[in-house]
């Protein structure tokens, strides 16, 4: 049932306490629904459900010791609240579960990123479907297999397949009729649909085998496969055979990795957590027809003060909200809260009942205890990899900071570059680096406007006028830096960081520029006309040659050591936004070129010049084509065949 979560209760009149918040509770009805606080800046907070919400919004008005710590803290900050209604507790479990990913309220446990886990996705409606990545769930038909932990997870795994299983990895229109197959036909990594060695019925037999693999039905792919074997061997096509016993000994060495976990042939998720504060590792196995098919964890965020079976229902909440597949049985370390709840719910999803268990003895005790051991060594190496590298990456920090004389710890690096070919295209790139990570969400790019020709030094100025220019007025001058920076070391240790939707506000700990001494002088100046004191923005440059690192008002280059953690720091963001740049500069002289060919020909509109582009590959292919070629390409003609000729 859809919601409009914009427009849900008529009586949320805000308030500026908790007083006028209880005298509202007379208004909320006695029925299930999902509840939402807001602080005084209308932020959603915190998301909850309730099978009665009268009485489950009253429990935050009584007595706060009887709520846990995180609780308290979020009903002193609550000043409004709104509720939406909904017909059962199912409902309002799926509405509660939409709105936290919407919303992430600071309160609520959740899982990091959901919203960008990766999946596999195989369409067999396509006419030869692919085998790839995506971000994004879709009712098309389609089958997900996911979601995984990262990026890095669904890659290994599209590695594996493609080592045995020889689906195309082009993205072509397969027409049949290509002159001679690519190089993974010869490697034996694809049948070659293109230039007709299959057909479409050959090629869907790869991808239903691929679909039976992803689905944990190894036995019978084998079976098929073995089966194939000797009908080739029987037909004296012994070369295909010998191809078919490769595949066979390749997925059963795959098999033999599987782990061997339950003796009956089940379908189960082994879920188990390890708690620290405020964050949780959730490590997943999962099994299929007995066999461990694969392992994944995942970071739950806002746990502290929550309880096990608390984290572990919200965690199954949200994964299996996205979750490809459903099995009928899910082992858990802790029982969750609101198991009925959550078990009608799967049951939904799955079509046939699902059964959350906590074993207390025998093999499936076993088998949690070995997640759970998994999940707590996770958090333990997670931990300290994450203390030794914050560790260094602080040690960077100083380093620069004493190298440079910077009035405080350089926690926010913003590092600018140019790139251009000889004066066209001139792109600026801002890359930001947080407590010497990147913080991409504030990089930002720069279609140089006003310089013609190949300046990089006043590419650079312009780049420089039009990031500051918001910031200026509120940043202080030369006359009161002092008293500025003197202030801002002694009371906060950096100047405060801006909201993500106000990135530009934020104060950079240090400017970096890609370049040596012109570069540098070069971006002082636009300091100096906008009234920017570099003691409050400390600015740097740093020459690629002999990595010299030069500053304002002083005429020699600092050094750092060769293996210092300092320069290797500035190094990574140097290269980072040179990176940022050049991909941005070959974007838009791609486009550009290609506008340059194919704009300019009469009936050749966007989606023409799409297909002439998918099937030649570039402009220079098109202009060496035949006219018959072009004519062949959907929706051409002869006649625009002609004019594609005469333009290029």
């Amino acid at each position: 049932m859809p919601y409009n979560t914009d427009m849900v209760d008529a009586t949320k009149t805000p308030s500026l306490a908790n007083g006028p918040m209880r005298e509202r509770l007379g208004s909320v009805p006695a029925r299930p629904g999902v509840y939402l606080f807001k602080n005084a800046s209308s932020q959603f907070i915190y998301v909850g459900k309730a099978a009665n919400l009268r009485n489950r919004l009253r429990s935050y008005f009584g007595t706060p010791f009887g709520l846990a710590p995180k609780i308290r803290r979020m009903v002193q900050q609550a000043r409004d609240f709104e509720f939406v209604v909904t017909h059962s507790e199912s409902e309002a479990l799926i509405l509660e579960n939409t709105l936290i990913k919407r919303h992430r309220p600071p309160f609520n446990t959740r899982l990091r990123d959901d919203k960008t886990y990766p999946y596999i996705k195989i369409d067999p409606s396509e006419e030869f479907p692919q085998v790839y990545f995506t971000r994004r769930v879709q009712n098309d038909g389609a089958r997900y297999f996911g979601p995984f932990a990262s990026a890095g997870s669904v890659r290994k795994t599209l590695a594996l397949l493609k080592k045995l299983f020889p689906y195309r990895s082009c993205t072509k229109n397969i027409t049949g009729t290509d002159a001679r197959p690519c190089l993974e036909y010869y490697i034996h990594r694809c049948v070659a649909p293109c230039v007709g060695y299959a057909d479409r019925d050959n090629y869907m037999e790869v991808i239903e085998q691929v679909l039976m693999f992803l689905d944990g039905k190894t036995t019978d792919v084998l079976r098929q496969l073995n089966h194939r074997m000797h009908e080739a061997a029987e037909k004296l096509e012994f070369e295909r055979a010998a191809r078919l016993r490769d595949q066979v000994q390749a997925i059963q060495r795959v098999g033999e990795d599987q782990k061997v976990v339950s003796l009956r042939n089940q379908d189960t998720d082994v879920i188990a957590m390890a708690q620290e504060r405020n964050e949780a590792w959730v490590e997943a196995f999962f099994i299929r027809n007995g066999k461990l098919v694969g392992r994944d964890h995942f970071i739950m965020d806002g746990v502290q003060d929550e309880e096990e079976g608390r984290v572990l229902g919200t965690f199954i909440q949200q994964f299996y909200d996205r979750a490809s597949y459903v099995p009928p049985t899910i082992l858990m370390q802790h029982p969750a809260d609101e198991t009925p709840l959550l078990t009608e719910w799967l049951t939904g999803r799955r079509g046939t009942n699902v059964q959350l268990q906590v074993p207390v003895r025998g093999e499936k005790r076993r088998l949690v205890a070995m997640v759970a051991e998994n999940a707590s060594q996770g958090l333990s190496m997670s931990r300290a990899q994450r203390l030794a590298g914050q560790g260094a990456l602080d040690s960077a920090m100083a380093e620069v900071q004493e190298a440079l004389s910077l009035p405080r710890l350089p926690k926010r690096i913003e590092c600018y570059d140019i790139s251009h070919v000889q004066g066209s295209d001139t792109v600026g790139s801002m890359v930001v680096f947080q407590n010497g990570a990147p913080r991409k969400e504030h990089y930002r790019r720069f279609k140089v406007k006003t310089v013609e020709g190949p300046d990089d030094f006043e590419s650079m100025r312009e780049v420089l006028r039009r990031r500051f220019a918001r910031m200026a007025a509120s940043l202080p001058t030369e006359d009161n830096a002092e008293d500025a920076v003197d202030s801002s070391v002694e009371n906060a240790e950096q100047l405060p960081e801006a909201p993500d939707g106000k990135a530009w506000e934020n104060v950079p700990d240090l400017v970096l520029i890609d370049g040596g001494k012109g570069q540098l002088s070069a971006v002082h100046g636009v300091f100096l006309e906008m009234g920017l004191s570099t003691d409050v923005v400390p600015l740097a440059s740093l020459a690629k040659r002999e990595e010299e690192i030069f500053v304002p008002h002083s005429p020699e280059p600092t050094m750092l050591p060769r293996n210092s953690q300092g320069l290797f720091l500035v190094q990574r963001v140097r290269d980072e936004a040179h990176r940022f740049a050049v991909t941005y500069h070959q974007r838009l002289r791609s486009k550009r070129q290609t506008r340059s060919g194919l704009d300019t020909v009469h009936g050749i509109g966007p989606k023409r010049r799409r297909m002439l582009m998918q099937r030649f590959g570039s402009v220079a292919a098109i202009r060496e084509a035949t006219l018959e070629e072009l004519s062949a390409v959907p929706g051409m003609t002869r006649a625009l065949a002609q004019n594609v000729k005469d333009e290029l």
